[in-house]
């Protein structure tokens, strides 16, 4: 029984970026294919797909080699409009470099999409 499948998808895509493979097996929930997206936009993973095994089912996705650091934030602190920075800082290595992953009525989507549309959310994974 699994208890973050965020999480275990997460290190999954940076344990196989670390040793170059090129694509690599997950477990598959509604909220890893809404990241998955938002990840897949900003051009950091190349397609996945849903392989349906009789149980939850699993993603396979195709890395292309451009992510150096990945991971979920736990708790899923609540950030306001302009409550990014203190976020950024903490998990990002510089300004423009990566993003932030978080959730919100709106759907998943990262914290630039997140300060345009001028709302904020609960913080999920970062990426860069």
């Amino acid at each position: 029984m699994r208890h973050d499948t965020l999480a275990d998808v997460m290190s999954a895509i940076k344990n196989a970026e670390r040793i170059g493979k090129k694509e690599c097996i997950t477990p598959a929930s509604n909220l890893v294919r809404e990241v998955l997206k938002v990840i897949q936009e900003k051009g950091y993973i190349g397609t996945f797909e849903f392989i349906d095994d009789g149980k939850s089912g699993k993603f396979r996705i195709e890395l292309k080699n451009k992510i150096n650091d990945c991971g979920i934030i736990k708790p899923r602190y609540p950030v306001k409009i302009d409550g990014f920075e203190k976020f950024e800082k903490r998990f990002l290595p510089a300004k423009d470099v990566g993003f932030l992953i978080l959730t919100n009525p709106k759907g998943v989507m990262t914290h630039q999409d997140a300060k345009k549309q001028k709302i904020g959310g609960r913080l999920l994974a970062y990426i860069f």
